[in-house]
């Protein structure tokens, strides 16, 4: 069996990342797509406006009744900040028989030689970056693999934006989700 762990912020969860994680399934053709929300991630200290458990919460709304996704909480039951070195570690520890794909976004890719210990996470999960149409990953020193992901502009910036400036956010994000935010008042000026 062959899970695919998508790890990020998820500030908030969105369609985008939900279209991502189905292509990249289908396309490998891996058994299922954890979501790893990231407890703190060390290039973004105390940028997450949103904490880690309402980052879960929004994550497992917005998988809910899809059997191919599941949350992954290994990074929100340690200390931050969240290296994902250290998850895989202790997933491969965890479930021993299994074999990991690691879904890192071309943007992310580039930050990769600044991760802890990055030489060594192709031994823990094959390395597979997401690309939209016509963008060119960045060139890494390590085995990865590329695919390519339908091109949609949305992102969890915006969508704070548009939260905080009172506009709607219905279909940017699932409507669990953004009945969430709403009813926890987060992205607000005043939250």
């Amino acid at each position: 069996m062959t899970v695919g762990l998508f790890g990020g912020s998820f500030d908030p969860i969105h369609h985008g990342h939900l279209l991502v994680a189905q292509a990249v399934r289908e396309r490998l053709g891996l058994d299922q797509v954890r979501f790893v929300p990231a407890r703190e991630q060390p290039l973004k200290r105390g940028q997450h406006q949103a904490s880690a458990l309402q980052r879960a919460r929004m994550v497992a709304l917005a998988i809910e009744g899809a059997p191919e996704f599941a949350l992954e909480r290994a990074e929100l039951e340690r200390p931050a900040p969240s290296y994902t070195v250290d998850t895989l570690r202790g997933l491969r520890a965890r479930e021993p028989d299994r074999s990991f794909a690691l879904l890192i976004g071309a943007d992310a890719a580039r930050d990769l030689p600044a991760w802890r210990e990055p030489e060594a996470l192709p031994a823990l999960a094959r390395l597979i970056l997401f690309a939209r149409p016509g963008a060119m990953p960045p060139a890494l020193p390590w085995p990865v693999e590329i695919v390519e992901v339908p091109a949609i502009d949305l992102s969890a910036t915006e969508i704070r934006r548009r939260v905080a400036a009172g506009l709607s956010i219905r279909y940017w994000v699932p409507d669990r989700v953004a009945d969430f935010i709403h009813s926890e008042r987060l992205y607000l000026p005043d939250g």
